[in-house]
């Protein structure tokens, strides 16, 4: 069997689709494999015409060959047969592999336009649609968008296929080359009114379906938080609802399906009797020979087949169509932050960010601690530090707006590392190392500053390690500690620690707060935090209330010298 060249998937720029239709989302996928789905087609159209060519062969050996008794004739036309086999076998093989091919480019496509879009919107994705939706979008819906160019050639042959036995059939009678040409596209319109209840029932089966996997995904999410409050019976019961919604809208899917597939097989038969019953009168009054009859059987028994095809094609046709109208419903939400006008470069060396909101300061080098009595008063600050949103309202760094940097090189100097800790599954060291790639030193040495080299001895693989999904193996402090390695190993200009310590014990924390300060020497960092273990290793602390600063010194200056100051971080009763 013949092979393609391999080619690697995804490919590295997935382009920019149009998102007004999913009709021009489908002509766009089509026009980048257009390529390989003309190749595919010139297949299919090989494939499907030999198959009927066959029957054109089996009928002039009757004729030639038995009828008028000629042995080399009969010999000659089943060389033929033989041949048109081999070829019918050589373009099915290339066919099968190339619309296999389509499909997965197809798929692929659409599965990396949405990963590039979910990292570009962040969380303005998640709050429009559930995560569950989503990645049901990624499994289901961009392979239904795949399938309808894996079936493509397929139609694209029995299209000519059918024009090819409706020329012999003209040539031969023009009754029965009028009824192939006419009948055909006729009885298929038959199957077009079955369609627009098809696609409402799918639509609306995929809407029920995606609810379903979003419910799902919420409740294993907060699973722990329902056994805590006795809910797991409320969501067991609401599941099954939602079940049963899916289950009812595949039943009304299966109505006109099973009228299209019911379509598949009655039709070409109804077509069959026509053309072999007059046909057959033909031959009775000696307008047709033997051979041709055979042919003609074989031709209306063939013609099932482009039929088939058609209607195969027009099923998945409509599930592409769905799909694509899930795809771009996520592709149509736009990013919270933009990469809009000039874009400047990061300058290799800066002296302040500044956050005139707040009143906070950052310079370069040094350690600086955030202190606010309602931690969540400090995340919008946080926020417009690591540009999050599309207005920083005001974040200059060096007095020039936040906005005006390129944003991929503001993701790549300023690194946000929030309270939770988030891993994925894979190996420990893909895991830790999320940019340019680190040898095992350089993760050793991020793992001893993060007090972490414990959880690495646990570990039989080492490094080499599989991280279950979010990194359920390991213990709350166990995470945040890996978590805390991987933001120290970006090497970030800013690195903002969002209470990187809450989860560890207190020697622990000791130990954290020593090498830190070794650990991002020269470079600047933000500790989010009450600890103070980490605020004795800080230059200088803003007291924030309300996210305004209303202190600032050292650690000890405020120690010394503002009561709200120490209540917070002493935890003291004092008025």
């Amino acid at each position: 069997m013949p092979h393609l060249p391999y080619r690697e998937l995804p490919e590295m720029d997935p382009g920019s689709p149009p998102t007004r239709s999913p009709q021009r989302y489908l002509v766009w996928l089509a026009r980048h494999q257009r390529g390989l789905l003309s190749l595919n087609a010139l297949f299919g159209i090989g494939w499907m015409v030999a198959q009927a060519l066959v029957w054109a062969a089996v009928g002039q050996a009757i004729d030639a060959g038995i009828v008028h008794h000629h042995p080399r004739a009969l010999f000659a036309w089943v060389a033929v047969v033989m041949l048109l086999g081999i070829f019918q076998a050589l373009c099915g093989s290339l066919r099968h592999q190339l619309a296999v091919t389509n499909w997965m480019h197809a798929a692929f496509r659409t599965s990396h336009l949405i990963g590039r879009h979910i990292t570009a919107t962040g969380d303005a994705l998640t709050n429009e649609i559930p995560a569950g939706d989503i990645v049901n979008t990624v499994m289901a819906d961009a392979m239904r968008v795949g399938g309808t160019f894996d079936s493509s050639a397929r139609f694209a042959g029995s299209i000519v296929s059918w024009l090819v036995v409706t020329g012999i059939l003209l040539s031969t009678s023009v009754q029965l080359g009028l009824i192939v040409l006419i009948g055909v596209p006729v009885l298929a319109s038959l199957t077009v009114p079955l369609m627009r209840p098809l696609h409402r029932a799918q639509a609306a089966q995929r809407e029920a379906a995606g609810r379903l996997a979003a419910q799902a995904s919420d409740t294993v999410t907060g699973l722990r938080i329902l056994r805590g409050v006795g809910g797991e019976d409320v969501f067991y019961r609401n599941y099954q609802r939602q079940n049963e919604r899916v289950r009812q809208t595949g039943v009304r899917i299966a109505t006109p399906q099973a009228g299209l597939e019911s379509g598949q097989v009655l039709l070409p038969a109804v077509l069959t009797v026509v053309v072999t019953f007059i046909g057959a009168h033909d031959v009775m009054n000696g307008q047709l020979q033997a051979g041709q009859l055979v042919s003609f059987f074989g031709y209306t028994t063939f013609l099932t087949t482009p039929l088939r095809t058609a209607i195969d094609y027009v099923i998945s046709v409509t599930r592409a169509y769905v799909g694509a109208s899930k795809v771009l419903r996520i592709l149509r939400i736009s990013p919270t932050v933009r990469n809009d006008g000039p874009q400047l470069a990061w300058p290799e060396h800066f002296t302040e960010l500044r956050d005139p909101t707040s009143g906070v300061t950052i310079r370069e080098g040094v350690i600086v601690g955030l202190v606010s009595a309602d931690s969540a008063e400090v995340v919008p600050l946080v926020e417009r530090l690591g540009r999050f949103h599309a207005d920083s309202l005001g974040v200059t760094l060096d007095a020039t707006p936040l906005e005006s940097f390129a944003l991929n090189d503001t993701r790549r100097h300023i690194v946000v590392s929030e309270i939770e800790p988030r891993l994925f599954s894979g190996r420990l060291r893909d895991e830790l190392t999320t940019r340019d790639a680190n040898d095992d030193e350089a993760i050793e040495v991020a793992l001893h500053a993060a007090s972490a080299t414990d959880v690495l001895e646990l570990l039989d693989g080492g490094l080499s390690a599989r991280v279950e999904e979010r990194g359920r193996s390991f213990s709350g402090g166990q995470r945040q500690r890996l978590v805390l390695a991987r933001a120290l190993l970006t090497n970030a200009d800013i690195l903002i620690l969002v209470e990187p310590t809450s989860a560890v014990d207190a020697h622990t924390e000791q130990r954290i707060a020593e090498r830190l300060r070794v650990a991002r020497s020269g470079r600047s960092t933000v500790l989010v935090t009450s600890s103070p273990l980490l605020l004795e290793t800080t230059d200088e602390v803003y007291l924030l209330h309300q996210g305004r600063v209303v202190a600032h010194g050292t650690n000890n200056e405020l120690l010394a010298s503002s009561s709200q100051y120490r209540r917070i971080v002493l935890r003291t009763d004092e008025p």
